[in-house]
């Protein structure tokens, strides 16, 4: 992702609002139990995606690592699927895993890029060293996959798709392009989402997500009133920081509400050091808990 010049806000609240579906029970409406959502679990998965190593697009290890991320979507019994392009004399891979419930419903998606940068061109030292991408590429992987298990189908008036996209990381490297992945699936849809929430660099330990310019403002207010209930109002924090171009901007610009999720004041993006222990199982779980949560009312307001 690359800072990006700021665009004109479009002021969504009245019509989201009257596109949510129905109420499928009262009992839905105040969701009684606590979120299921599990950040340790989750920081786990942070751990088991640098196990593999650097994990470009096109490379060895990023394969296996799409290939776990299969197993572990399949293992909690969500549907996946794959598309796969050719890139720059790669073949990248998005993944897609389709919440276990009848089509047909309203669709919303959820996304993370899990590839990482060839070159940590960021870092004084070590320029030409690949990046590790605990933060980078496998915090915001890490959070959907914990989604997968943590999410209740019955509680959730959509079909939630999580999305994983490649080829993201290495624009303005040997000639690739910035969200890759992201742009083909945008340009492929067959369902057009009601709305998407990207989560990108959101597993840094000292953790500051703001309000990002490009985003769908009245989706982003809704989500960071969620995360301001929950007692995250410190670290999820609605207040104006960044203007990105990230996972977000393929969808925003067919016209679909679309929030980034994202921690752009993380000091080791792009370098050498961006590694697990850099990262947080509460970070991720203020995450989490907040865009389960938000699944679990928006829609049934």
């Amino acid at each position: 992702m690359i800072k990006y010049p700021p665009l004109l806000f479009l002021i969504l609240l009245l019509l989201l609002a009257a596109c949510r579906p129905a109420v499928n029970s009262p009992e839905l409406a105040a969701p009684t139990r606590p979120a299921l959502f599990d950040g340790k679990e989750a920081h786990q998965r942070i751990i088991e995606q640098t196990q593999f190593g650097f994990r470009p697009t096109g490379s060895p290890a990023g394969w296996a690592t799409g290939d776990w991320i299969i197993e572990q979507l399949q293992a909690a019994g969500w549907r996946v699927e794959t598309q796969e392009f050719p890139y720059m004399g790669v073949t990248a891979r998005n993944i897609i895993a389709k919440m276990p419930r009848s089509d047909g419903e309203p669709v919303v998606m959820l996304g993370a890029h899990y590839d990482t940068r060839m070159r940590a061109d960021q870092d004084p030292e070590r320029p030409d060293e690949p990046v590790m991408g605990a933060n980078d590429g496998a915090s915001g992987t890490a959070v959907l996959l914990e989604l997968a298990w943590a999410l209740e189908p019955d509680k959730i008036p959509y079909q939630v798709w999580l999305a994983f996209f490649d080829a993201e990381d290495n624009g303005h490297l040997d000639g690739w392009e910035w969200i890759v992945g992201s742009t083909y699936m945008a340009s492929h849809l067959t369902v057009r989402p009601e709305f998407v929430i990207i989560v990108d660099m959101i597993g840094d330990a000292e953790q500051q997500v703001y309000y990002e310019r490009n985003s769908d403002p009245a989706l982003m207010q809704a989500l960071w009133q969620v995360a301001a209930e929950l007692g995250y109002g410190d670290t999820i924090i609605p207040e104006y920081r960044h203007s990105m171009l990230d996972d977000h901007t393929p969808f925003a610009r067919l016209g679909i509400p679309a929030v980034d999720m994202i921690d752009f004041d993380y000091p080791y993006w792009h370098t050498t050091a961006d590694t697990a222990d850099k990262t947080s199982s509460a970070s991720l779980e203020r995450i989490g808990r907040t865009v389960e949560t938000f699944l679990e009312t928006f829609g049934n307001e």
